[in-house]
């Protein structure tokens, strides 16, 4: 619905302070079908000066910033929200009477592109969304509703972290409504109040597999007598979250899954060992559980190995939170793989081709991965003949990240010898980062020997835990020797910045951005 204009007029009235005011209500309408049953959905901005104008949505390019809350944040008039509730009403039937006028067959109206005709609610920061509109029963009430009134068809349904209680029953219904069928998008998790009761996927959610191409569901329990019938042909992107399924329904899911193009695994449990064969697969990203509580069984099984046996088209292999596992790694085919890290000594057993590391230090080093550009690797120390062993068996490394956890008894004494060259330094390896840089000797020597001996480095970045002033600079500009770099044209800067372990990253999806690690 493009900017919901029968709703407007309800919401002209100015009030005499600023305040935002969200009725907890699924998402209307949009001209192609958007259902998002999220927890926040009218977001009214009331202004202060009759001079301004009212906003009920943010623009299609545009992020809205939450409202700034005070201690003492004032009530919005009990006006305001009938009038905002029956704008959602007006705005619904104004959707349902616009659908039923148009033409069959007829795209979105006039040259506008689908994503401008969204009302873009869904882009609301998460904070706004669950801090201002925790009222769970209203977004049930609106919900009912919205599913009962809308003609369909609906491309995405996004019901987040909804309160299970008594309403399984109201909760299957509004999945086998009709209005959601052909479904493109989901989104489903329970918020999860008491660990030891049990959160069932309804099986009504996995009727989409037909037509679904992304989704996204969590904290549930999977119904794992159902896996091996399930057939999603248009799945491209996946992610499950502290979901509680067998091993065998986990791969009975994914075999299910021919176009599949990124996976992200998040603190599931009931998965020791996951196996990887997928003729499509781009991107992975996974972490074993950490949030136990939610399984409430200290036995409770989880991911301890993770073998990638045939993925010809995998690119990124992301550990989100290596040192909570899976404890083994092994890569036995992925000759496209770009992308690794970040890597930790958590992961007891790493296996790249016939290479083999043990808690980050090389075993064997019989292999090499011509294809990996950016490595992440994180190090304590940081120990530079850890990182130089490690970084010898990826000749063409382009992008080298550092996390380090300083030590002071670690003595970096490596000299490069160039007799026995290291590849990537000669020839590509362009940026290097180092995170919890303090500036003290094992910091120095370790990042010196990169500016002594990277020959075509471009940029060097270092991430400080203290205050960069002026003294401290010049300091660091002797010691590093940064006049003597072997790459004249190297460019070197320090940021001041908190701890960063470059864990969680969240972009396992996002297979347009060239470098997931890349914050500049």
């Amino acid at each position: 619905m493009h900017r919901l204009e029968a709703a407007l007029p309800l919401l002209e009235e100015r009030v005499t302070y600023a305040a935002a005011v969200v009725v907890a209500v699924v998402n209307v309408v949009d001209g192609r079908g958007t259902i998002l049953a999220t927890a926040a959905t009218v977001y009214t901005k009331l202004q202060s000066s009759p001079g301004q104008e009212t906003s009920l949505f943010p623009s299609p390019l545009s992020r809205v910033q939450p409202p700034q809350h005070s201690s003492t944040r004032p009530a919005a008039s009990t006006r305001a929200l009938t009038q905002a509730s029956s704008a959602m009403a007006a705005a619904a039937a104004a959707a349902k009477n616009r659908k039923r006028d148009r033409i069959d067959g007829q795209g979105t109206p006039g040259n506008l592109d689908g994503d401008e005709m969204l009302d873009h609610i869904s882009r609301l920061p998460d904070e706004v969304d669950y801090h201002l509109s925790g009222q769970d029963r209203k977004r049930v009430l609106f919900a009912t509703k919205i599913l009962a009134d809308h003609p369909g068809p609906a491309r995405r349904f996004c019901l987040r972290g909804i309160r299970l209680r008594d309403r399984y029953p109201k909760i299957d219904g509004w999945l086998l409504s009709r209005t959601l069928n052909g479904l493109r998008e989901i989104e489903f998790s329970y918020e999860i109040e008491n660990t030891p009761l049990p959160y069932p996927l309804p099986p009504s959610a996995l009727r989409f597999a037909p037509t679904l191409c992304v989704a996204n569901i969590g904290s549930c329990d999977f119904p794992n007598e159902m896996a091996p019938s399930l057939n999603f042909p248009c799945l491209k992107q996946l992610t499950l979250h502290s979901v509680s399924m067998s091993e065998d329904a986990l791969h009975s899911l994914l075999s299910g899954c021919p176009v599949l193009e990124s996976l992200l695994l998040l603190d599931n449990a009931g998965i020791a060992s996951l196996r990887i064969s997928s003729p499509t697969l781009r991107s992975i990203g996974f972490s074993a559980a950490q949030n136990l509580y939610r399984y409430n069984e200290p036995d409770a099984i989880m991911l301890q190995e993770l073998v990638i046996e045939h993925a010809p088209c995998l690119e990124r292999l992301l550990p989100l939170y290596p040192n909570y596992g899976p404890a083994v790694i092994q890569v036995m085919h992925a000759p496209k793989l770009e992308i690794l890290g970040l890597l930790s000594d958590g992961i007891s057993r790493l296996e790249l081709g016939t290479s083999f590391f043990q808690e980050m230090m090389a075993i064997s080093l019989t292999s090499s991965m011509c294809t990996v550009k950016i490595l992440v690797l994180d190090t304590k120390g940081p120990n530079l003949d850890a990182v130089v062993n490690f970084i010898t068996c990826f000749p063409c490394l382009e992008r080298l990240y550092i996390i380090s956890h300083p030590m002071k008894t670690m003595k970096n004494v490596l000299r490069y010898n160039p007799l026995d060259p290291i590849k990537c330094f000669e020839l590509h390896l362009e940026k290097v980062v180092l995170k919890n840089y303090d500036g003290k000797k094992p910091d120095v020597d370790f990042a010196k020997f990169f500016v002594l001996n990277a020959k075509v480095l471009k940029k060097m970045e270092f991430g400080v835990l203290n205050n960069c002033n002026d003294k401290w600079m010049a300091n660091q500009h002797r010691r590093l020797q940064l006049d003597n770099r072997a790459s004249q044209g190297a460019q070197f800067k320090f940021r001041s910045e908190g701890w960063n372990l470059l864990t969680n990253n969240k972009h396992t999806h996002d297979l347009l951005m060239a470098d997931p690690f890349d914050s500049s």
